[in-house]
């Protein structure tokens, strides 16, 4: 019977620990409110910046510039 309890008390102490690590690390990877919006904004800039260069410059979006037939790049 000894064994029994000592075995219970060891499972519930293990399943609070685990309930307490997932509340902290639930919590720190929570946004916090007042930087969220701001995040949002700045993300959302980028965002429409990004698709304004891919539009008009797909090419070095991607880092590549077509090349001249003497194998100098084009625009350089």
């Amino acid at each position: 019977m000894q064994r029994v309890k000592v075995g219970m008390i060891g499972l519930a102490v293990v399943v609070l620990l685990i309930g307490l690590a997932s509340a902290i690390i639930g919590s720190a990877t929570r946004e916090r409110p007042g930087l969220g919006t701001a995040t949002s904004q700045a993300m959302a800039s980028n965002a429409t910046m990004a698709n304004q260069t891919a539009a008009t410059e797909p090419l070095a979006e991607l880092g590549v510039a077509p090349m001249a037939g003497n194998g100098s790049a084009i625009g350089h």
